[in-house]
């Protein structure tokens, strides 16, 4: 009988032990409640711990980083453009008991942080033109980038005197002192998506493609002015080479011609009458065919060299 109490008491023991008992692990921190009632200080340092069983709660919060994702929505900024502003954050548990207190756990604190956060993004946004929420420095844009202007001409674009960082920044030191009461940390906040509403959408895009199929015909007409400047450029050389060429076998046919001539004037001025003969053979040859007629008076020259004959 005595044994059999001191088993009964081990197993209350036991469970006794085991309802008290409780675990923080290095990501957690714990607030221990009595009756809904938060009592002490955060569990912050891992190991096992206890509690009065029934009575008391452990209730876990996280304390790594977490991620806070905002619903994309349309904002006008100061130049009376609309966007859609797609943004997120970074935040984290500083105050275990202050964020039971004021927001119990993790949900009501999203609750909170959409409340905070949009509302200071709006703010910001909406007190800047849409060109410093876009850009960060005054970068020197390449023709891509700027784009043309109607004229043609390539658009200059006003100096950055703020820039997203700063925005960003700004969004930071509005929201935090709006948070500390809730003992949350913000750790990090970016824009991660900026575009036009879908009304402007399309006559932005038309926009751009006709931007490029200028700059397209720029370059275009730029080649093809390069072009024209070679083929201009081959033509006149192409002419000069001809030209040289020409006057260069004209003269070595003007001097083969002089030689040749020379040399025919050298062998007939040996025998003139000889040389007189083979020409007007040659020109028998050129003027008279089978079916040439020729009316000649008796005392014509051009047939003397017949006449010799007859008469020999």
């Amino acid at each position: 009988m005595k044994s059999r109490s001191i088993i009964i008491l081990v197993i209350v023991l036991l469970i006794a032990f085991f309802l008290s008992a409780y675990i923080v692990n290095e990501t957690e921190q714990v607030i221990i409640t009595q009756f809904g009632k938060a009592i002490g200080g955060a569990k912050k340092v891992p190991g096992l711990k206890f509690r009065v069983p029934l009575i008391q709660k452990a209730n876990y919060f996280p304390k790594n980083l977490l991620a806070w994702d905002g619903d994309p929505g349309q904002i006008p900024t100061l130049d009376k453009t609309f966007i859609w502003v797609d943004s997120f954050a970074r935040w984290k548990i500083v105050d275990p008991l202050k964020f039971f207190q004021t927001v119990k756990d993790v949900q009501g604190a999203y609750t909170r942080l959409d409340d905070i956060l949009d509302s200071a993004i709006r703010n910001l946004v909406t007190s800047y033109p849409l060109l410093e929420t876009v850009r960060k420095s005054n970068r020197k844009l390449d023709t891509y980038e700027a784009g043309l202007e109607e004229g043609g001409g390539e658009v200059i674009l006003a100096d950055v005197t703020t820039g997203r960082e700063k925005i960003v920044d700004s969004i930071m030191k509005q929201a935090q002192p709006k948070l500390d009461k809730f003992g949350i940390e913000l750790v990090d906040v970016k824009i991660k998506r900026l575009n036009y509403v879908e009304e402007v959408q399309n006559s932005v895009y038309n926009r751009m493609i006709a931007e490029r199929n200028q700059i397209a015909e720029k370059f275009r007409s730029e080649g093809q002015g390069e072009a024209r400047k070679i083929e201009g450029e081959r033509e006149k050389e192409l002419k000069r080479i001809t030209s040289e060429a020409y006057k260069t076998a004209e003269e070595i046919k003007g001097k083969a011609d002089g030689e040749a001539t020379l040399i025919y004037a050298r062998a007939f001025g040996k025998d003139p009458d000889f040389y007189s003969f083979l020409r007007t053979l040659e020109i028998y040859k050129e003027s008279i065919g089978k079916d040439t007629s020729l009316i000649l008076s008796t005392d014509s020259e051009f047939l003397k060299y017949f006449k010799g004959y007859e008469g020999r």
